[in-house]
């Protein structure tokens, strides 16, 4: 094994190259998905036959939207939250990352391809997980096999651990080993490694076989990755042509040689000569990689994500068209919704922070911590224009406006876009809530240049489904600015019929060609809402003519029937299930109901939700208990009363958490309880509810007094 590069002592983790090379690497991770999402398993032939070398985007004439919900994004940036999960330990572990999976998915739904034991590796680790076999065991070939725990997952899923380590590739092998043994073995282990040391050396080195070289010393010298590395190298040495580079991989590293759905061998093999033959240029190796075949957005994103981390944003400079129409927008479809709209940069500082917290610095918070800050060159997450001639920039740290007509509206998405049953369709269905509720103050902070002809107009907008799922426009109170003037827009977004907001921006008037800086937007405040079906009457869905006040739930739940008069029917027929709405932002607040159990072992309300496995509830126990519980993993009884409460009987509900403080009342009873030990700080609200049913009335969540 090699020493540990001296260079990693020496990386400054504080410095604007860090952030902006890991937001670089986000961007080419996610760039390279989109790229290649669409046609994800043609054979290099089919792909050259049908749509000829792949250098651009090909999702429309699949009837797709370029931005997608995928395995490779979802894993890549859900699966290291582990890390922040047990305090950033040093020494995580493979059990503890693997308590990450249990947490962040749900069953069947969220993240993995679910094709079942012996058939997808994820879903056989994540089946034995469930059933109490810990990682690394869960996906090791002594359990698995050696064809199973070899396909590729552990490889498409690293880039995010590796990039906490900068210019420290053994230490990024080390935890290529540990993320990737949850679900893999052998040579899958041996491949992620390889990425994980060159995404880690990349911030320090440029030369792509000094890359190699410094990969070649982390793996063993007489493994099947290691060889075909070795090979990969000699044929392009030998011929600088790519399609001979690619005739002689099909000779000795196809499919039919390495079995399985989709092996981790023959899919490093082309990733090997994209980087090779695309001489560290981003367009040329995405076209070689997606021309190539097989699973190509995940090869595609490996690829984009070490270049990415290599030339920093320098990487895209020629390349708007694969840049600018991304605008840096990811999905995270987990069970912790809040974190599903997302983008580069938030996800980019999220990673930063980490690996700043494993070095005992604190975090970096651009701009007092406004969720949109722009503070990395050429971000715009997420914010579009509603009017095609207006143009949009990053200029300075700030998103530039600049008006093609009297009026426009800016807005970023805060929730799924009108394409959700498109995704839906291709097997990755996303699951969100909305970032923004009725209640929360969004703040915004704009600029006029001096060089506008006159003042202009500003004022924040949202855009929230209405019952029949179309978008209508809210307004707040707008300001007028005279040309190098500066404000700060506030408004609570007021209470609104039961539909979630899914965007968020200003609209501004003034004369063409005017311009508006927008230098930071963000929102504070817990949410003062109520929620209920979607026309709150009690009806069957059917009848209904909307959708989306279901969507934004988080459903983890065996069976939820909306037909039925309650607002809330849930039923959970093994183990535990619970539905959640909100974020990690949320954190002192009160949630209320009324509900019933018609039969279950335990049920009720629960707050601070950040997955499957982490909240704290109220729930009425079999044995004629109230009980405040905690969930992290496994779940702790804080505080308990014998009540005599019957099935099919209506109760009131209430649980407030406060700081480290919990008091819930049910029942006619009162429960408190402190929790001093690791207290969850923030999360979602929503109804728990454990092998059995439970029916509830409208949910509200308030501001504790």
């Amino acid at each position: 094994m090699m020493a540990t590069s001296s260079a990693a002592a020496l990386y400054d983790l504080s410095s604007p190259d860090y952030r902006e090379r890991v937001y670089a690497g986000v961007l080419g991770k996610i760039i390279g998905v989109y790229l290649g999402r669409p046609f994800e398993g043609w054979t290099h032939e089919k792909i050259l036959a049908e749509l000829g070398e792949v250098d651009r985007y090909v999702h429309k004439r699949f009837a797709m939207p370029l931005v997608v919900t995928d395995d490779d994004i979802a894993g890549t940036f859900t699966f290291p939250r582990a890390l922040e999960d047990n305090g950033f330990d040093p020494n995580l572990t493979p059990g503890q990352i693997g308590d990450g999976w249990l947490n962040y998915l749900i069953d069947r739904r969220t993240v993995l391809w679910w094709g079942g034991m012996g058939v997808s590796t994820e879903h056989t680790a994540f089946l034995r997980l469930q059933d109490g076999i810990r990682a690394p065991e869960s996906g090791s070939i002594a359990r698995n096999g050696t064809t199973v725990s070899e396909q590729i997952g552990a490889q498409i899923f690293i880039d995010g651990w590796a990039m906490l380590f900068p210019g420290d590739p053994e230490k990024a092998a080390d935890w290529a080993r540990r993320a990737g043994s949850v679900s893999h073995d052998g040579e899958a282990i041996y491949g992620a490694q390889v990425i994980a040391a060159m995404e880690a050396q990349a911030f320090v080195e440029r030369d792509m076989n000094a890359l190699l070289d410094t990969a070649l010393g982390v793996i063993p010298a007489d493994s099947t990755i290691a060889r075909l590395i070795h090979d990969v190298r000699g044929w392009h040495a030998a011929n600088d042509d790519w399609y001979a580079t690619r005739a002689k991989i099909q000779q000795r590293y196809n499919y039919e040689l390495f079995p399985g759905n989709c092996h981790m061998v023959p899919n490093h093999a082309l990733i090997i000569m994209a980087l090779l033959h695309g001489n560290g240029d981003f367009r040329r190796s995405q076209m070689i990689v997606n021309t190539g075949g097989w699973d190509t957005d995940c090869n595609a994103g490996n690829v984009g994500a070490i270049l990415g981390i290599r030339d920093g944003l320098a990487a895209f400079a020629d390349i708007p068209d694969l840049r600018d129409p991304v605008a840096d927008r990811l999905y995270l479809s987990t069970a912790e919704g809040g974190r599903g709209i997302s983008d580069a940069v938030r996800e980019a500082y999220r990673l930063v922070n980490a690996a700043r917290a494993l070095a005992g610095q604190e975090a970096v918070v651009p701009k007092d911590g406004a969720r949109f800050h722009f503070s990395l060159p050429g971000s715009t997450q997420g914010f579009t224009a509603g009017y095609t001639d207006t143009v949009i920039a990053n200029a300075d740290g700030r998103l530039a406006i600049t008006l093609g007509g009297p009026e426009t509206t800016v807005t970023t998405p805060t929730f799924a876009p009108e394409e959700t049953a498109v995704f839906r369709a291709r097997g990755y269905r996303l699951f969100a809530s909305p970032t923004l509720h009725p209640g929360q103050t969004v703040t915004a902070g704009i600029v006029a240049p001096a060089t506008n002809a006159g003042p202009v107009s500003a004022g924040i907008v949202i855009r929230a489904y209405d019952e029949t799922d179309t978008l209508q426009e809210h307004a707040g109170p707008a300001v007028t600015l005279a040309a190098g003037g500066e404000e700060t827009l506030t408004w609570t977004v007021p209470a609104l019929p039961n539909q979630p907001i899914q965007q968020v921006g200003i609209r501004i008037t003034g004369e063409t060609g005017d311009t508006v800086a927008l230098d930071w937007l963000t929102w504070s405040g817990t949410p003062d809402t109520t929620f209920r079906k979607g026309n709150g009457a009690g009806i069957r869905s059917t009848e209904a003519p909307g959708v989306r006040w279901k969507e934004a739930w988080i459903d983890g739940v065996d069976a939820w029937d909306d037909w039925l008069k309650p607002e809330f029917h849930i039923v959970q027929n093994r183990g535990i299930g619970l539905i959640a709405q909100g974020s990690e932002e949320w954190t002192d607040y009160t949630i209320s109901t009324t509900a019933s159990i018609p039969l279950a072992t335990s049920a009720g309300v629960a707050a601070r939700i950040g997955g499957m496995r982490r909240y704290y509830a109220l729930v009425l126990a079999h044995g004629g208990k109230a009980q405040l519980v905690k969930c992290v993993n496994e779940r702790t009884v804080l505080a308990e009363i014998d009540v005599p409460w019957e099935v099919d009987v209506s109760y009131d509900f209430t649980l407030t958490v406060d700081g480290n403080h919990l008091r819930g009342t049910v029942a006619g009873v009162t429960l408190e309880a402190t929790d001093e030990d690791r207290p969850l700080r923030g999360g979602a609200a929503g109804l728990v509810v454990e092998v059995g049913a439970l029916e509830a009335g409208e949910i509200t969540v308030r501001p504790n007094a």
